[in-house]
C-alpha cells in the first residue's frame, strides 16, 4: 500500500482544490514555461476559442522575439513550442479544425526565425517543427481548405524557405489540393519571376508536385546537366526511370557520373543500378556488381545479396572469401566494424592481433563496446583495444576520457592472468611500465587508476 506521502494522483486529489491551486501559485513562481501551461489549461475550461487566443497571442509573442536562445535554454523552449503544438491538436483541432489549421500554419512559419536566433545543435527543435508539420497535413484533411487558397499560402511560403520545410509538405497536402491545386502552385512557381536555380525550397517544390504526379520527365527537368552526373541525383532519376519500365533511359542515367570523378559513392546509387541491370537481364553482371561493391566498402547489404544468389552449399566458400578480404581490407576501423557485426568473431579477433598497430583508439564508440564483446574468447585482442583507448587519451592529454582510460587499465589489469601467451606484445606488467615512463606526470590519470 502507498503511503500517503507518495506523489500520486490520489493523495494529491485528497488535498483539496483550494490547497492545491495555492500550492501550483507557489511552483509556478518565477517559471514562465509553467504559467503559460496553467493559462492553457484554464483556457480550456472556457472553450476552444480562449486557448486559440492564448496559443495566437504567444506564437507572436514567439515571431516578434529577437533574443538568442543558447544551449542552456534550448530545452525549456522546445518543450514550450511543443506545449503550444500539442494544445492546437488536441484541444483546438477536435471543436475547430479551420482554426487549428490556420494556427499550425502559424507555428510552421515561425521555423525560419527560431533557427536564425537558436542554438539547435541537438535537434530537438527541429523535431517539434517536423512533427508540427505532419499536425498541418492531419488538420489540413479535416479543415479542407480552398485547394487555390492553400496553393497560394505554399507559393508565399515557399519563396522565403531556407530550411526546406514547406516542400516536403506538397505530397502529404496532395489529397487535398487535388489536380486544381497542384498546376495552379506549379504555375505560381514557374511564372514567379523568382531565379530556380538559386531557390531550393522551389525547384524542391516541382519536384514533389511531378512526384505526386507520375509526371518522370518534369522531375529530371528540375536537375541541371551537372547535377544529373552527381551519383545521388543519377540514382534518383534511374529509380523513376526504372519504375516508370523506361530500363534503356534508367541504365543512363544512373551511368551518368563520370567513373573516374565519382568520389564517395552512396550506396543508393550502387543498389539503383543493380536493380536497372536485373532489369535489363544482366544477372551475372548485377553479381559482379555486388561483389565490387562490397569489395570497396566492406557492406554487408552487398555481401547477403551476393551470397543470397548462390546455390546451396557454395555460399559457405564465398562467405569464407569475404572475410579474408576484410581481414586484409585497407581501413582496419571498417574492417573490425564489419566482421564485429556480421558476425565474424573469430576473424574480428585475428584482425586486431595481426593489425595492432592501426588501432585507432579515438573510436571509443567502437573500440569500447568490441574489446567488452572480446572478453571472454579473446581476452588478448580485447587487452589490445583498451589499450589502444588508454594510449590515444594519454598521448593526446584528453582529459575527460581519463577516468575511462583508467577503468580500461583495470581491465586490462584483469584480463591479463587469462591470456596465455601476449606473443610479441607486452605482458601487462611491462605495458604499465611503459606508461609511467611516457606519461608518468599525469596526476590527474594515476588519481583515477588508483
Amino acid at each position: 500500500m502507498a503511503s500517503k506521502t507518495t506523489l500520486n494522483t490520489k493523495n494529491l486529489a485528497a488535498l483539496g482544490a483550494e490547497r492545491l491551486a495555492d500550492l501550483l501559485l507557489d511552483i509556478t513562481k518565477g517559471n514562465a514555461d509553467a504559467k503559460r501551461q496553467l493559462r492553457l489549461e484554464l483556457a480550456s475550461e472556457a472553450g476552444s476559442g480562449d486557448v486559440a487566443r492564448e496559443i495566437r497571442k504567444r506564437l507572436s509573442s514567439i515571431a516578434r522575439s529577437r533574443s538568442f536562445i543558447d544551449w542552456q535554454g534550448r530545452n525549456a523552449f522546445a518543450a514550450d513550442l511543443d506545449m503550444q503544438r500539442r494544445a492546437i491538436v488536441s484541444q483546438v483541432g477536435p471543436v475547430d479544425p479551420a482554426g487549428a489549421f490556420d494556427l499550425i500554419w502559424r507555428f510552421v512559419a515561425l521555423a525560419n526565425g527560431v533557427y536564425e536566433r537558436c542554438d539547435d545543435s541537438t535537434g530537438k527543435v527541429q523535431s517539434v517543427f517536423h512533427e508540427a508539420c505532419e499536425d498541418l497535413i492531419d488538420l489540413a484533411e479535416v479543415a479542407a481548405p480552398d485547394p487555390l487558397v492553400l496553393a497560394d499560402q505554399l507559393l508565399e511560403a515557399l519563396a522565403d524557405d531556407d530550411y526546406g520545410h514547406y516542400p516536403t509538405l506538397i505530397s502529404g497536402l496532395a489529397s487535398v489540393l487535388g489536380s486544381e491545386g497542384l498546376q495552379h502552385l506549379k504555375a505560381g512557381i514557374t511564372t514567379s519571376g523568382i531565379d530556380l536555380s538559386n531557390n531550393y525550397a522551389l525547384r524542391m517544390a516541382l519536384e514533389q508536385i511531378a512526384d505526386v504526379e507520375g509526371d518522370v520527365d518534369a522531375y529530371i527537368d528540375q536537375q541541371s546537366d551537372l547535377t544529373r552526373k552527381a551519383p545521388q541525383v543519377a540514382a534518383e532519376i534511374a529509380r523513376r526511370l526504372l519504375e516508370a519500365g523506361r530500363v534503356e533511359e534508367a541504365w543512363e542515367a544512373i551511368n551518368a557520373p563520370d567513373e573516374k570523378d565519382r568520389g564517395w559513392i552512396p550506396y543508393d546509387w550502387e543498389v539503383t543500378r543493380i536493380s536497372v541491370m536485373h532489369a535489363m537481364g544482366q544477372t551475372e553482371a548485377a553479381r559482379d556488381f555486388m561483389w565490387t561493391c562490397f569489395a570497396r566498402s566492406l557492406n554487408a547489404d552487398h555481401l547477403r545479396a551476393w551470397l543470397s544468389g548462390l546455390p546451396d552449399f557454395e555460399d559457405v566458400e564465398a562467405e569464407s572469401r569475404a572475410l579474408e578480404h576484410a581481414l586484409g581490407f585497407e581501413s582496419f576501423t571498417t574492417a573490425l566494424h564489419f566482421l564485429m557485426t556480421w558476425p565474424a568473431i573469430e576473424q574480428a579477433a585475428v584482425l586486431i592481433t595481426n593489425r595492432a598497430a592501426e588501432i585507432d583508439g579515438n573510436h571509443y564508440e567502437l573500440l569500447g563496446p568490441v574489446s567488452d564483446a572480446l572478453e571472454d574468447r579473446h581476452p588478448l585482442a580485447a587487452t589490445l583495444l583498451k589499450r589502444g583507448l588508454i594510449d590515444f587519451a594519454l598521448q593526446n592529454s584528453r582529459v575527460k576520457r581519463y577516468r575511462h582510460a583508467a577503468r580500461h587499465l583495470r581491465e586490462c589489469k584483469n584480463l591479463a592472468a587469462r591470456v596465455d601467451d601476449f606473443a610479441q606484445f607486452d605482458t601487462h606488467e611491462a605495458y604499465l611500465d611503459g606508461l609511467k615512463q611516457s606519461h608518468g606526470k599525469k596526476t590527474s590519470f594515476w588519481g583515477a587508476v588508483a
